[in-house]
């Protein structure tokens, strides 16, 4: 497949005046341009008038009370806490409960408390068991909910949660899967930093040795790629094929995935990444146990929306990167990811109301504000554009790289089947047994797919 020379995003319309102002869809170009601070005309998008918000019943006088669950760290607790009381200071009729937890205990939390019969109305939702939430009628389709405006979000994110005739996740905001380079660390090698534009896969087998053969023991050209599916699903998206297809059935060969899992191993027997000890041990420390992040290597992959905890980690200035192989491929194999799903809860008594809360969460200008970046770049372009100047120099540099991917992103992923929850699971024990050589990477390859076609059948 062809890549493509212009943005995937159709024009953008105006941004309405402040409060819950959308716009309908604006390429993620615009926005780098704007975040350089470049002028000189529209760039051929033109302008249009948005259409009235439809008035609904949600805006009444009737208590409501309205429990919001979601995952994260206390910083985000904070941030929901703020959106919500400036929420509710506009609608004081209505009462946000927070239900929060860490990550590691949201899914069991939620599971009980929807056996329960108790579901919260409003719930953060990750893609993994997205589809799993609706096919078990958990979750309802927003679509046809009047008080939810998702007219400023790229049809390309927005799709992302629209399976079986429903809207069923709304984006909270965007990222992608990327390199994450430090340029200290090339510098200290005598490494030129690559054009990420055209580097392949072997030019950077070539650099990651390089790097750990000019550099102090301890200190390595790359973290190993192998403990997360989704750099898989770009290294197959390159060679024409996918993680998933439409129907949920995996859509990538055997030797592709074995091919994959032998490189890794080309670039541990070079030296370039760490032994299998240190691997796992980096692997289960998060991003501020990552190399790049203590400052122990050249590259690692990581979801841009963690390059703050990366860059704060290190101390210094780090820069993102495109996949090897992008330029040289069947296709691109990039692509741009709802970072997390607000989902509604199909027996809330308040449908109306709930989706007054999300919209304010996705279209608020001043919410926006508050959020920036904590669950990717805002999912609203026109909040997205309107809050750019709250950003962090970190926020900005994910900004800019993503504004300028858009061109060559062709599409976004399927959603995954029932059952993917389990993948991360299992692709990490299995790139475990690679790394140790306790199987080979074909060995590796057949028990992946049998693997996860038991847990999503």
């Amino acid at each position: 497949m062809s890549q493509h020379s212009t943005s995937p995003f159709p024009p953008s319309h105006p941004p309405r005046a402040r409060r819950r102002s959308i716009a309908t869809t604006a390429g993620l170009a615009v926005v780098g341009l704007l975040l350089a601070g470049c002028g000189g005309g529209d760039g051929g998008l033109a302008p249009a008038e948005a259409s009235p918000k439809t008035s609904t019943s949600a805006g009444g006088d009737e208590k409501v009370e309205l429990r919001f669950s979601w995952w994260g760290s206390d910083t985000r607790h904070a941030l929901n806490q703020e959106v919500i009381d400036l929420f509710t200071a506009e609608h004081p009729n209505i009462t946000i409960v927070a239900d929060y937890t860490s990550w590691g205990d949201y899914w069991d939390k939620l599971s009980t408390t929807v056996a329960a019969g108790d579901t919260p109305d409003v719930m953060m939702q990750e893609e993994r068991y997205l589809r799993e939430y609706a096919t078990k009628g958990v979750v309802q389709d927003m679509s046809a909910l009047t008080s939810l405006d998702l007219s400023g979000i790229e049809e390309e994110i927005l799709s992302a949660g629209n399976f079986d005739d429903g809207q069923f996740g709304v984006p909270t905001g965007i990222n992608t899967y990327a390199f994450v380079a430090d340029p200290e660390v090339y510098a200290a090698a005598g490494v030129e930093l690559p054009d990420d534009t055209t580097w392949t896969w072997d030019d950077y087998i070539e650099v990651t040795t390089a790097i750990s053969a000019n550099s102090p023991d301890g200190v390595y050209g790359a973290q190993d790629y192998g403990f997360n599916e989704p750099g898989f699903a770009i290294f197959a998206r390159q060679k024409g094929e996918e993680l998933y297809n439409p129907d949920g059935s995996l859509g990538f060969s055997k030797e592709t995935l074995a091919e994959w899992w032998s490189m890794s191993l080309t670039l541990q027997d070079a030296g370039a990444t760490p032994p299998a000890t240190k691997s796992v041990e980096v692997e289960n420390g998060g991003p501020e146990m990552s190399l790049v992040g203590t400052g122990q290597g050249g590259n690692s992959l990581f979801w841009t929306n963690q390059l703050g905890a990366l860059t704060s980690a290190a101390g210094h200035e780090l820069k993102l990167l495109r996949h090897p192989g992008e330029a040289d491929g069947e296709r691109t194999g990039m692509y741009f990811k709802p970072s997390m799903y607000y989902s509604i809860s199909s027996t809330t008594e308040h449908p109306e109301e709930a989706a007054l809360f999300v919209d304010f969460m996705l279209n608020d200008v001043e919410a926006g504000k508050i959020i920036l970046s904590d669950r990717g770049l805002p999912a609203n372009t026109s909040v997205r554009e309107a809050v750019q100047e709250s950003f962090t120099d970190v926020d900005k540099q994910s900004a800019a790289f993503l504004a300028d991917l858009g061109p060559v992103i062709v599409d976004s992923l399927a959603t995954p089947p029932v059952g993917s929850g389990e993948v991360v699971n299992i692709i990490k024990r299995i790139n475990e047994q690679v790394l140790f050589r306790q199987i080979t990477p074909e060995q590796a390859a057949e028990q992946f797919m049998s693997e996860v076609e038991q847990a999503t059948s």
